[in-house]
């Protein structure tokens, strides 16, 4: 039977995955069907998923329906199978698994998100059948693999001091102080919330976008618009927050990195490096470019899904 090892970072605005060939994104929505409603088309970056009788629309295909759920305003662990099987695609009919994922806090959710995930399951993803044997799960600290990823890379970490990895994600934000010399953690700070959809949130509540749009913006619509890069309501391009943005990202950047300096105050002689990272940086990319010290890690969004494989695993992750 064949074995595969696959990496998934459970993100609050986007489930990535990576098999060691390519890296992948779903948007961390679903709508769960009720019985008897048909599905729209799926596709791989908007999957159906089928399990235990019950059909799971996931992707940007889910704001099509009248209501979804998102990861982000539920308690990640408690949602990891169901947010797992989107991220497994049928490379067999049946065959053996081993993952690698990430939490904030892993010591706290390590039990729970092993005791869903490590099972058989069979389910089919886009209409296709599988029989999968989970037979491990690995949780790391969220943040640490874009660390572990970043040392890969040429002239981001320096071989000495230290690093403080700054990883923003859609619902939560969080550092790491650590040793470059022999990778351990020495401090963290984890923010439940504080991440990007705290600033949609404020966003949200903007009377000159709700008037604009005619109707109370949705924070989920507004994260969308983050991401593509557009600062507008999805289809709409007159509801835009572009030109007052600033207004909203200066005091959610500054209330980041305000925590970030008091946590790490003391070791400030000896950083070499503050290293930002997560889904949600490319917000704050221009505000720390050319600010001796910071760095932006490449393509933030999958640095943390391309730490957590192994290279060595990697290249055989297909069998």
């Amino acid at each position: 039977m064949h074995t595969i090892v696959l990496a998934i970072d459970q993100g609050n605005f986007d489930l990535k995955y990576f098999d060691g060939l390519e890296a992948k994104a779903i948007r961390s929505v679903r709508f769960k069907l009720p019985k008897g409603r048909l599905p729209l088309t799926s596709n791989n970056t908007s999957p159906l998923i089928e399990f235990e009788d019950q059909l799971y629309h996931f992707g940007y295909q889910a704001y099509k329906y009248r209501k979804q759920s998102h990861t982000v305003e539920e308690e990640k662990e408690a949602s990891a199978l169901l947010n797992t099987l989107p991220c497994i695609e049928p490379y067999h009919s049946e065959f053996k698994l081993h993952i690698h994922t990430s939490h904030p806090e892993p010591d706290k959710a390590e039990e729970i998100i092993s005791k869903q995930l490590i099972r058989s399951i069979d389910y089919k993803r886009n209409g296709k059948a599988m029989r999968v044997h989970i037979e491990s799960v690995r949780v790391e600290p969220e943040g640490y693999p874009a660390y572990t990823y970043a040392k890969s890379l040429p002239d981001l970490i320096p071989d000495s001091g230290f690093t403080v990895v700054i990883d923003i994600g859609g619902g939560t934000w969080l550092s790491r102080l650590i040793d470059n010399k022999d990778g351990e953690i020495i401090d963290s700070t984890v923010s439940k919330r504080g991440g990007a959809y705290e600033l949609a949130t404020a966003i949200k509540f903007d009377e000159r976008l709700c008037k604009a749009l005619g109707d109370q913006p949705a924070a989920g619509m507004i994260m969308n618009g983050f991401a593509d890069g557009s600062h507008h309501y999805p289809d709409n391009p007159r509801a835009s927050w572009k030109p007052y943005l600033t207004e909203h990202l200066d005091p959610w950047f500054k209330g980041i990195f305000g925590e970030v300096k008091n946590q790490y105050q003391p070791y400030f002689p000896r950083i070499r490096r503050f290293l930002v990272t997560g889904g949600s940086s490319h917000l704050i990319a221009h505000k720390i470019q050319g600010i001796p010290l910071f760095a932006l890690i490449p393509e933030p969004r999958f640095a943390n899904v391309r730490g957590l494989l192994p290279m060595a695993i990697a290249q055989k992750a297909i069998a």
